[in-house]
């Protein structure tokens, strides 16, 4: 909002929450973990309807998401420890404090798949069917999750005076955009985008016959390209590499694997796979 002469200019935008968590009783709730977990939770519900709609063991669905929630927390952490270690903190626990911020998804992803894999090969069932059946919970997961983003007031990008812009305090803004109050909500287009790609892969799954993993596939491709674009906008400090930040260069590479993989799975030689087979992916 500002004034031009005596006529007050009202400029359109989106407000930050005034606070980061809320008491309930003797707990101290953080909203980013609250927001993680009603992701998680809906991640598993969906699985749940998808995997048993294929003839798949329900109990297994419960199984993985253990395990694979677990190594996604350690593994995501790990990765914004080494990636960004200046943004850790200096308290004894800031490795560790995930309620803060900092989960770095490849390596929740990565982690958490690999996790998912173990568990679900050593139970005798197919690896590649599974995993298209948990690829439209993951964006959708991680859609929810950035509102979390949203409450720290964190992973916007540069200012802007578009109406959507996102007013951020302060205390929050990058040292050389002090002076701006609104940035671009990357966060926003990034849920946006996740909650789409959920949609779309459902969407993908019923229409065509898509060899396992593809589904799988297509979603690190798609989610990917737009991480390689939001990173290009995100002003927060990052790991640089060759000119650009770390992250956009793993996305890069997420684009170009999961769309070869699965060009490759398509056109290679039809195999039979049901829920109950043991995977050779």
């Amino acid at each position: 909002m500002g004034t031009l002469g005596h006529i007050q200019v009202v400029t359109a935008s989106i407000g930050s929450p005034s606070a980061r968590w809320f008491d309930l009783g003797p707990l101290h709730i953080h909203y980013y973990a609250l927001c993680i977990i009603v992701g998680v939770v809906a991640a598993v519900w969906l699985t749940y309807r998808r995997w048993t709609a294929q003839g798949g063991d329900p109990d297994l669905v419960f199984e993985v998401a253990l395990w694979s929630i677990i190594a996604g927390l350690i593994g995501g952490r790990l990765y914004f420890d080494v990636t960004t270690p200046d943004q850790m903190g200096h308290q004894w626990y800031a490795p560790l404090a995930i309620w803060q911020g900092g989960l770095g998804i490849w390596g929740a992803v990565l982690f958490g798949v690999l996790a998912g894999a173990v568990v679900v090969r050593r139970r005798g069932a197919s690896v590649s069917a599974f995993l298209d059946a948990a690829a439209p919970g993951l964006p959708l997961a991680q859609g929810i999750g950035r509102l979390g983003n949203w409450f720290n007031q964190e992973l916007f990008g540069g200012p802007t005076t578009l109406p959507w812009g996102l007013r951020i305090d302060p205390p929050f803004r990058p040292v050389h955009y002090a002076n701006s109050t609104t940035f671009q909500p990357t966060f926003l287009y990034e849920m946006v985008w996740d909650l789409g790609l959920a949609g779309l892969l459902i969407w993908l799954g019923h229409r065509y016959r898509i060899r396992p993993p593809g589904l799988f596939c297509l979603y690190v491709c798609l989610y990917c390209m737009i991480r390689s674009v939001l990173e290009l906008m995100r002003v927060d400090p990052a790991t640089i590499m060759l000119g650009e930040r770390l992250n956009f260069w793993v996305a890069v590479i997420g684009v170009i694997g999961g769309g070869a993989a699965f060009v490759y799975l398509q056109w290679r030689r039809p195999e039979q796979t049901s829920p109950g087979a043991v995977s050779e992916a």
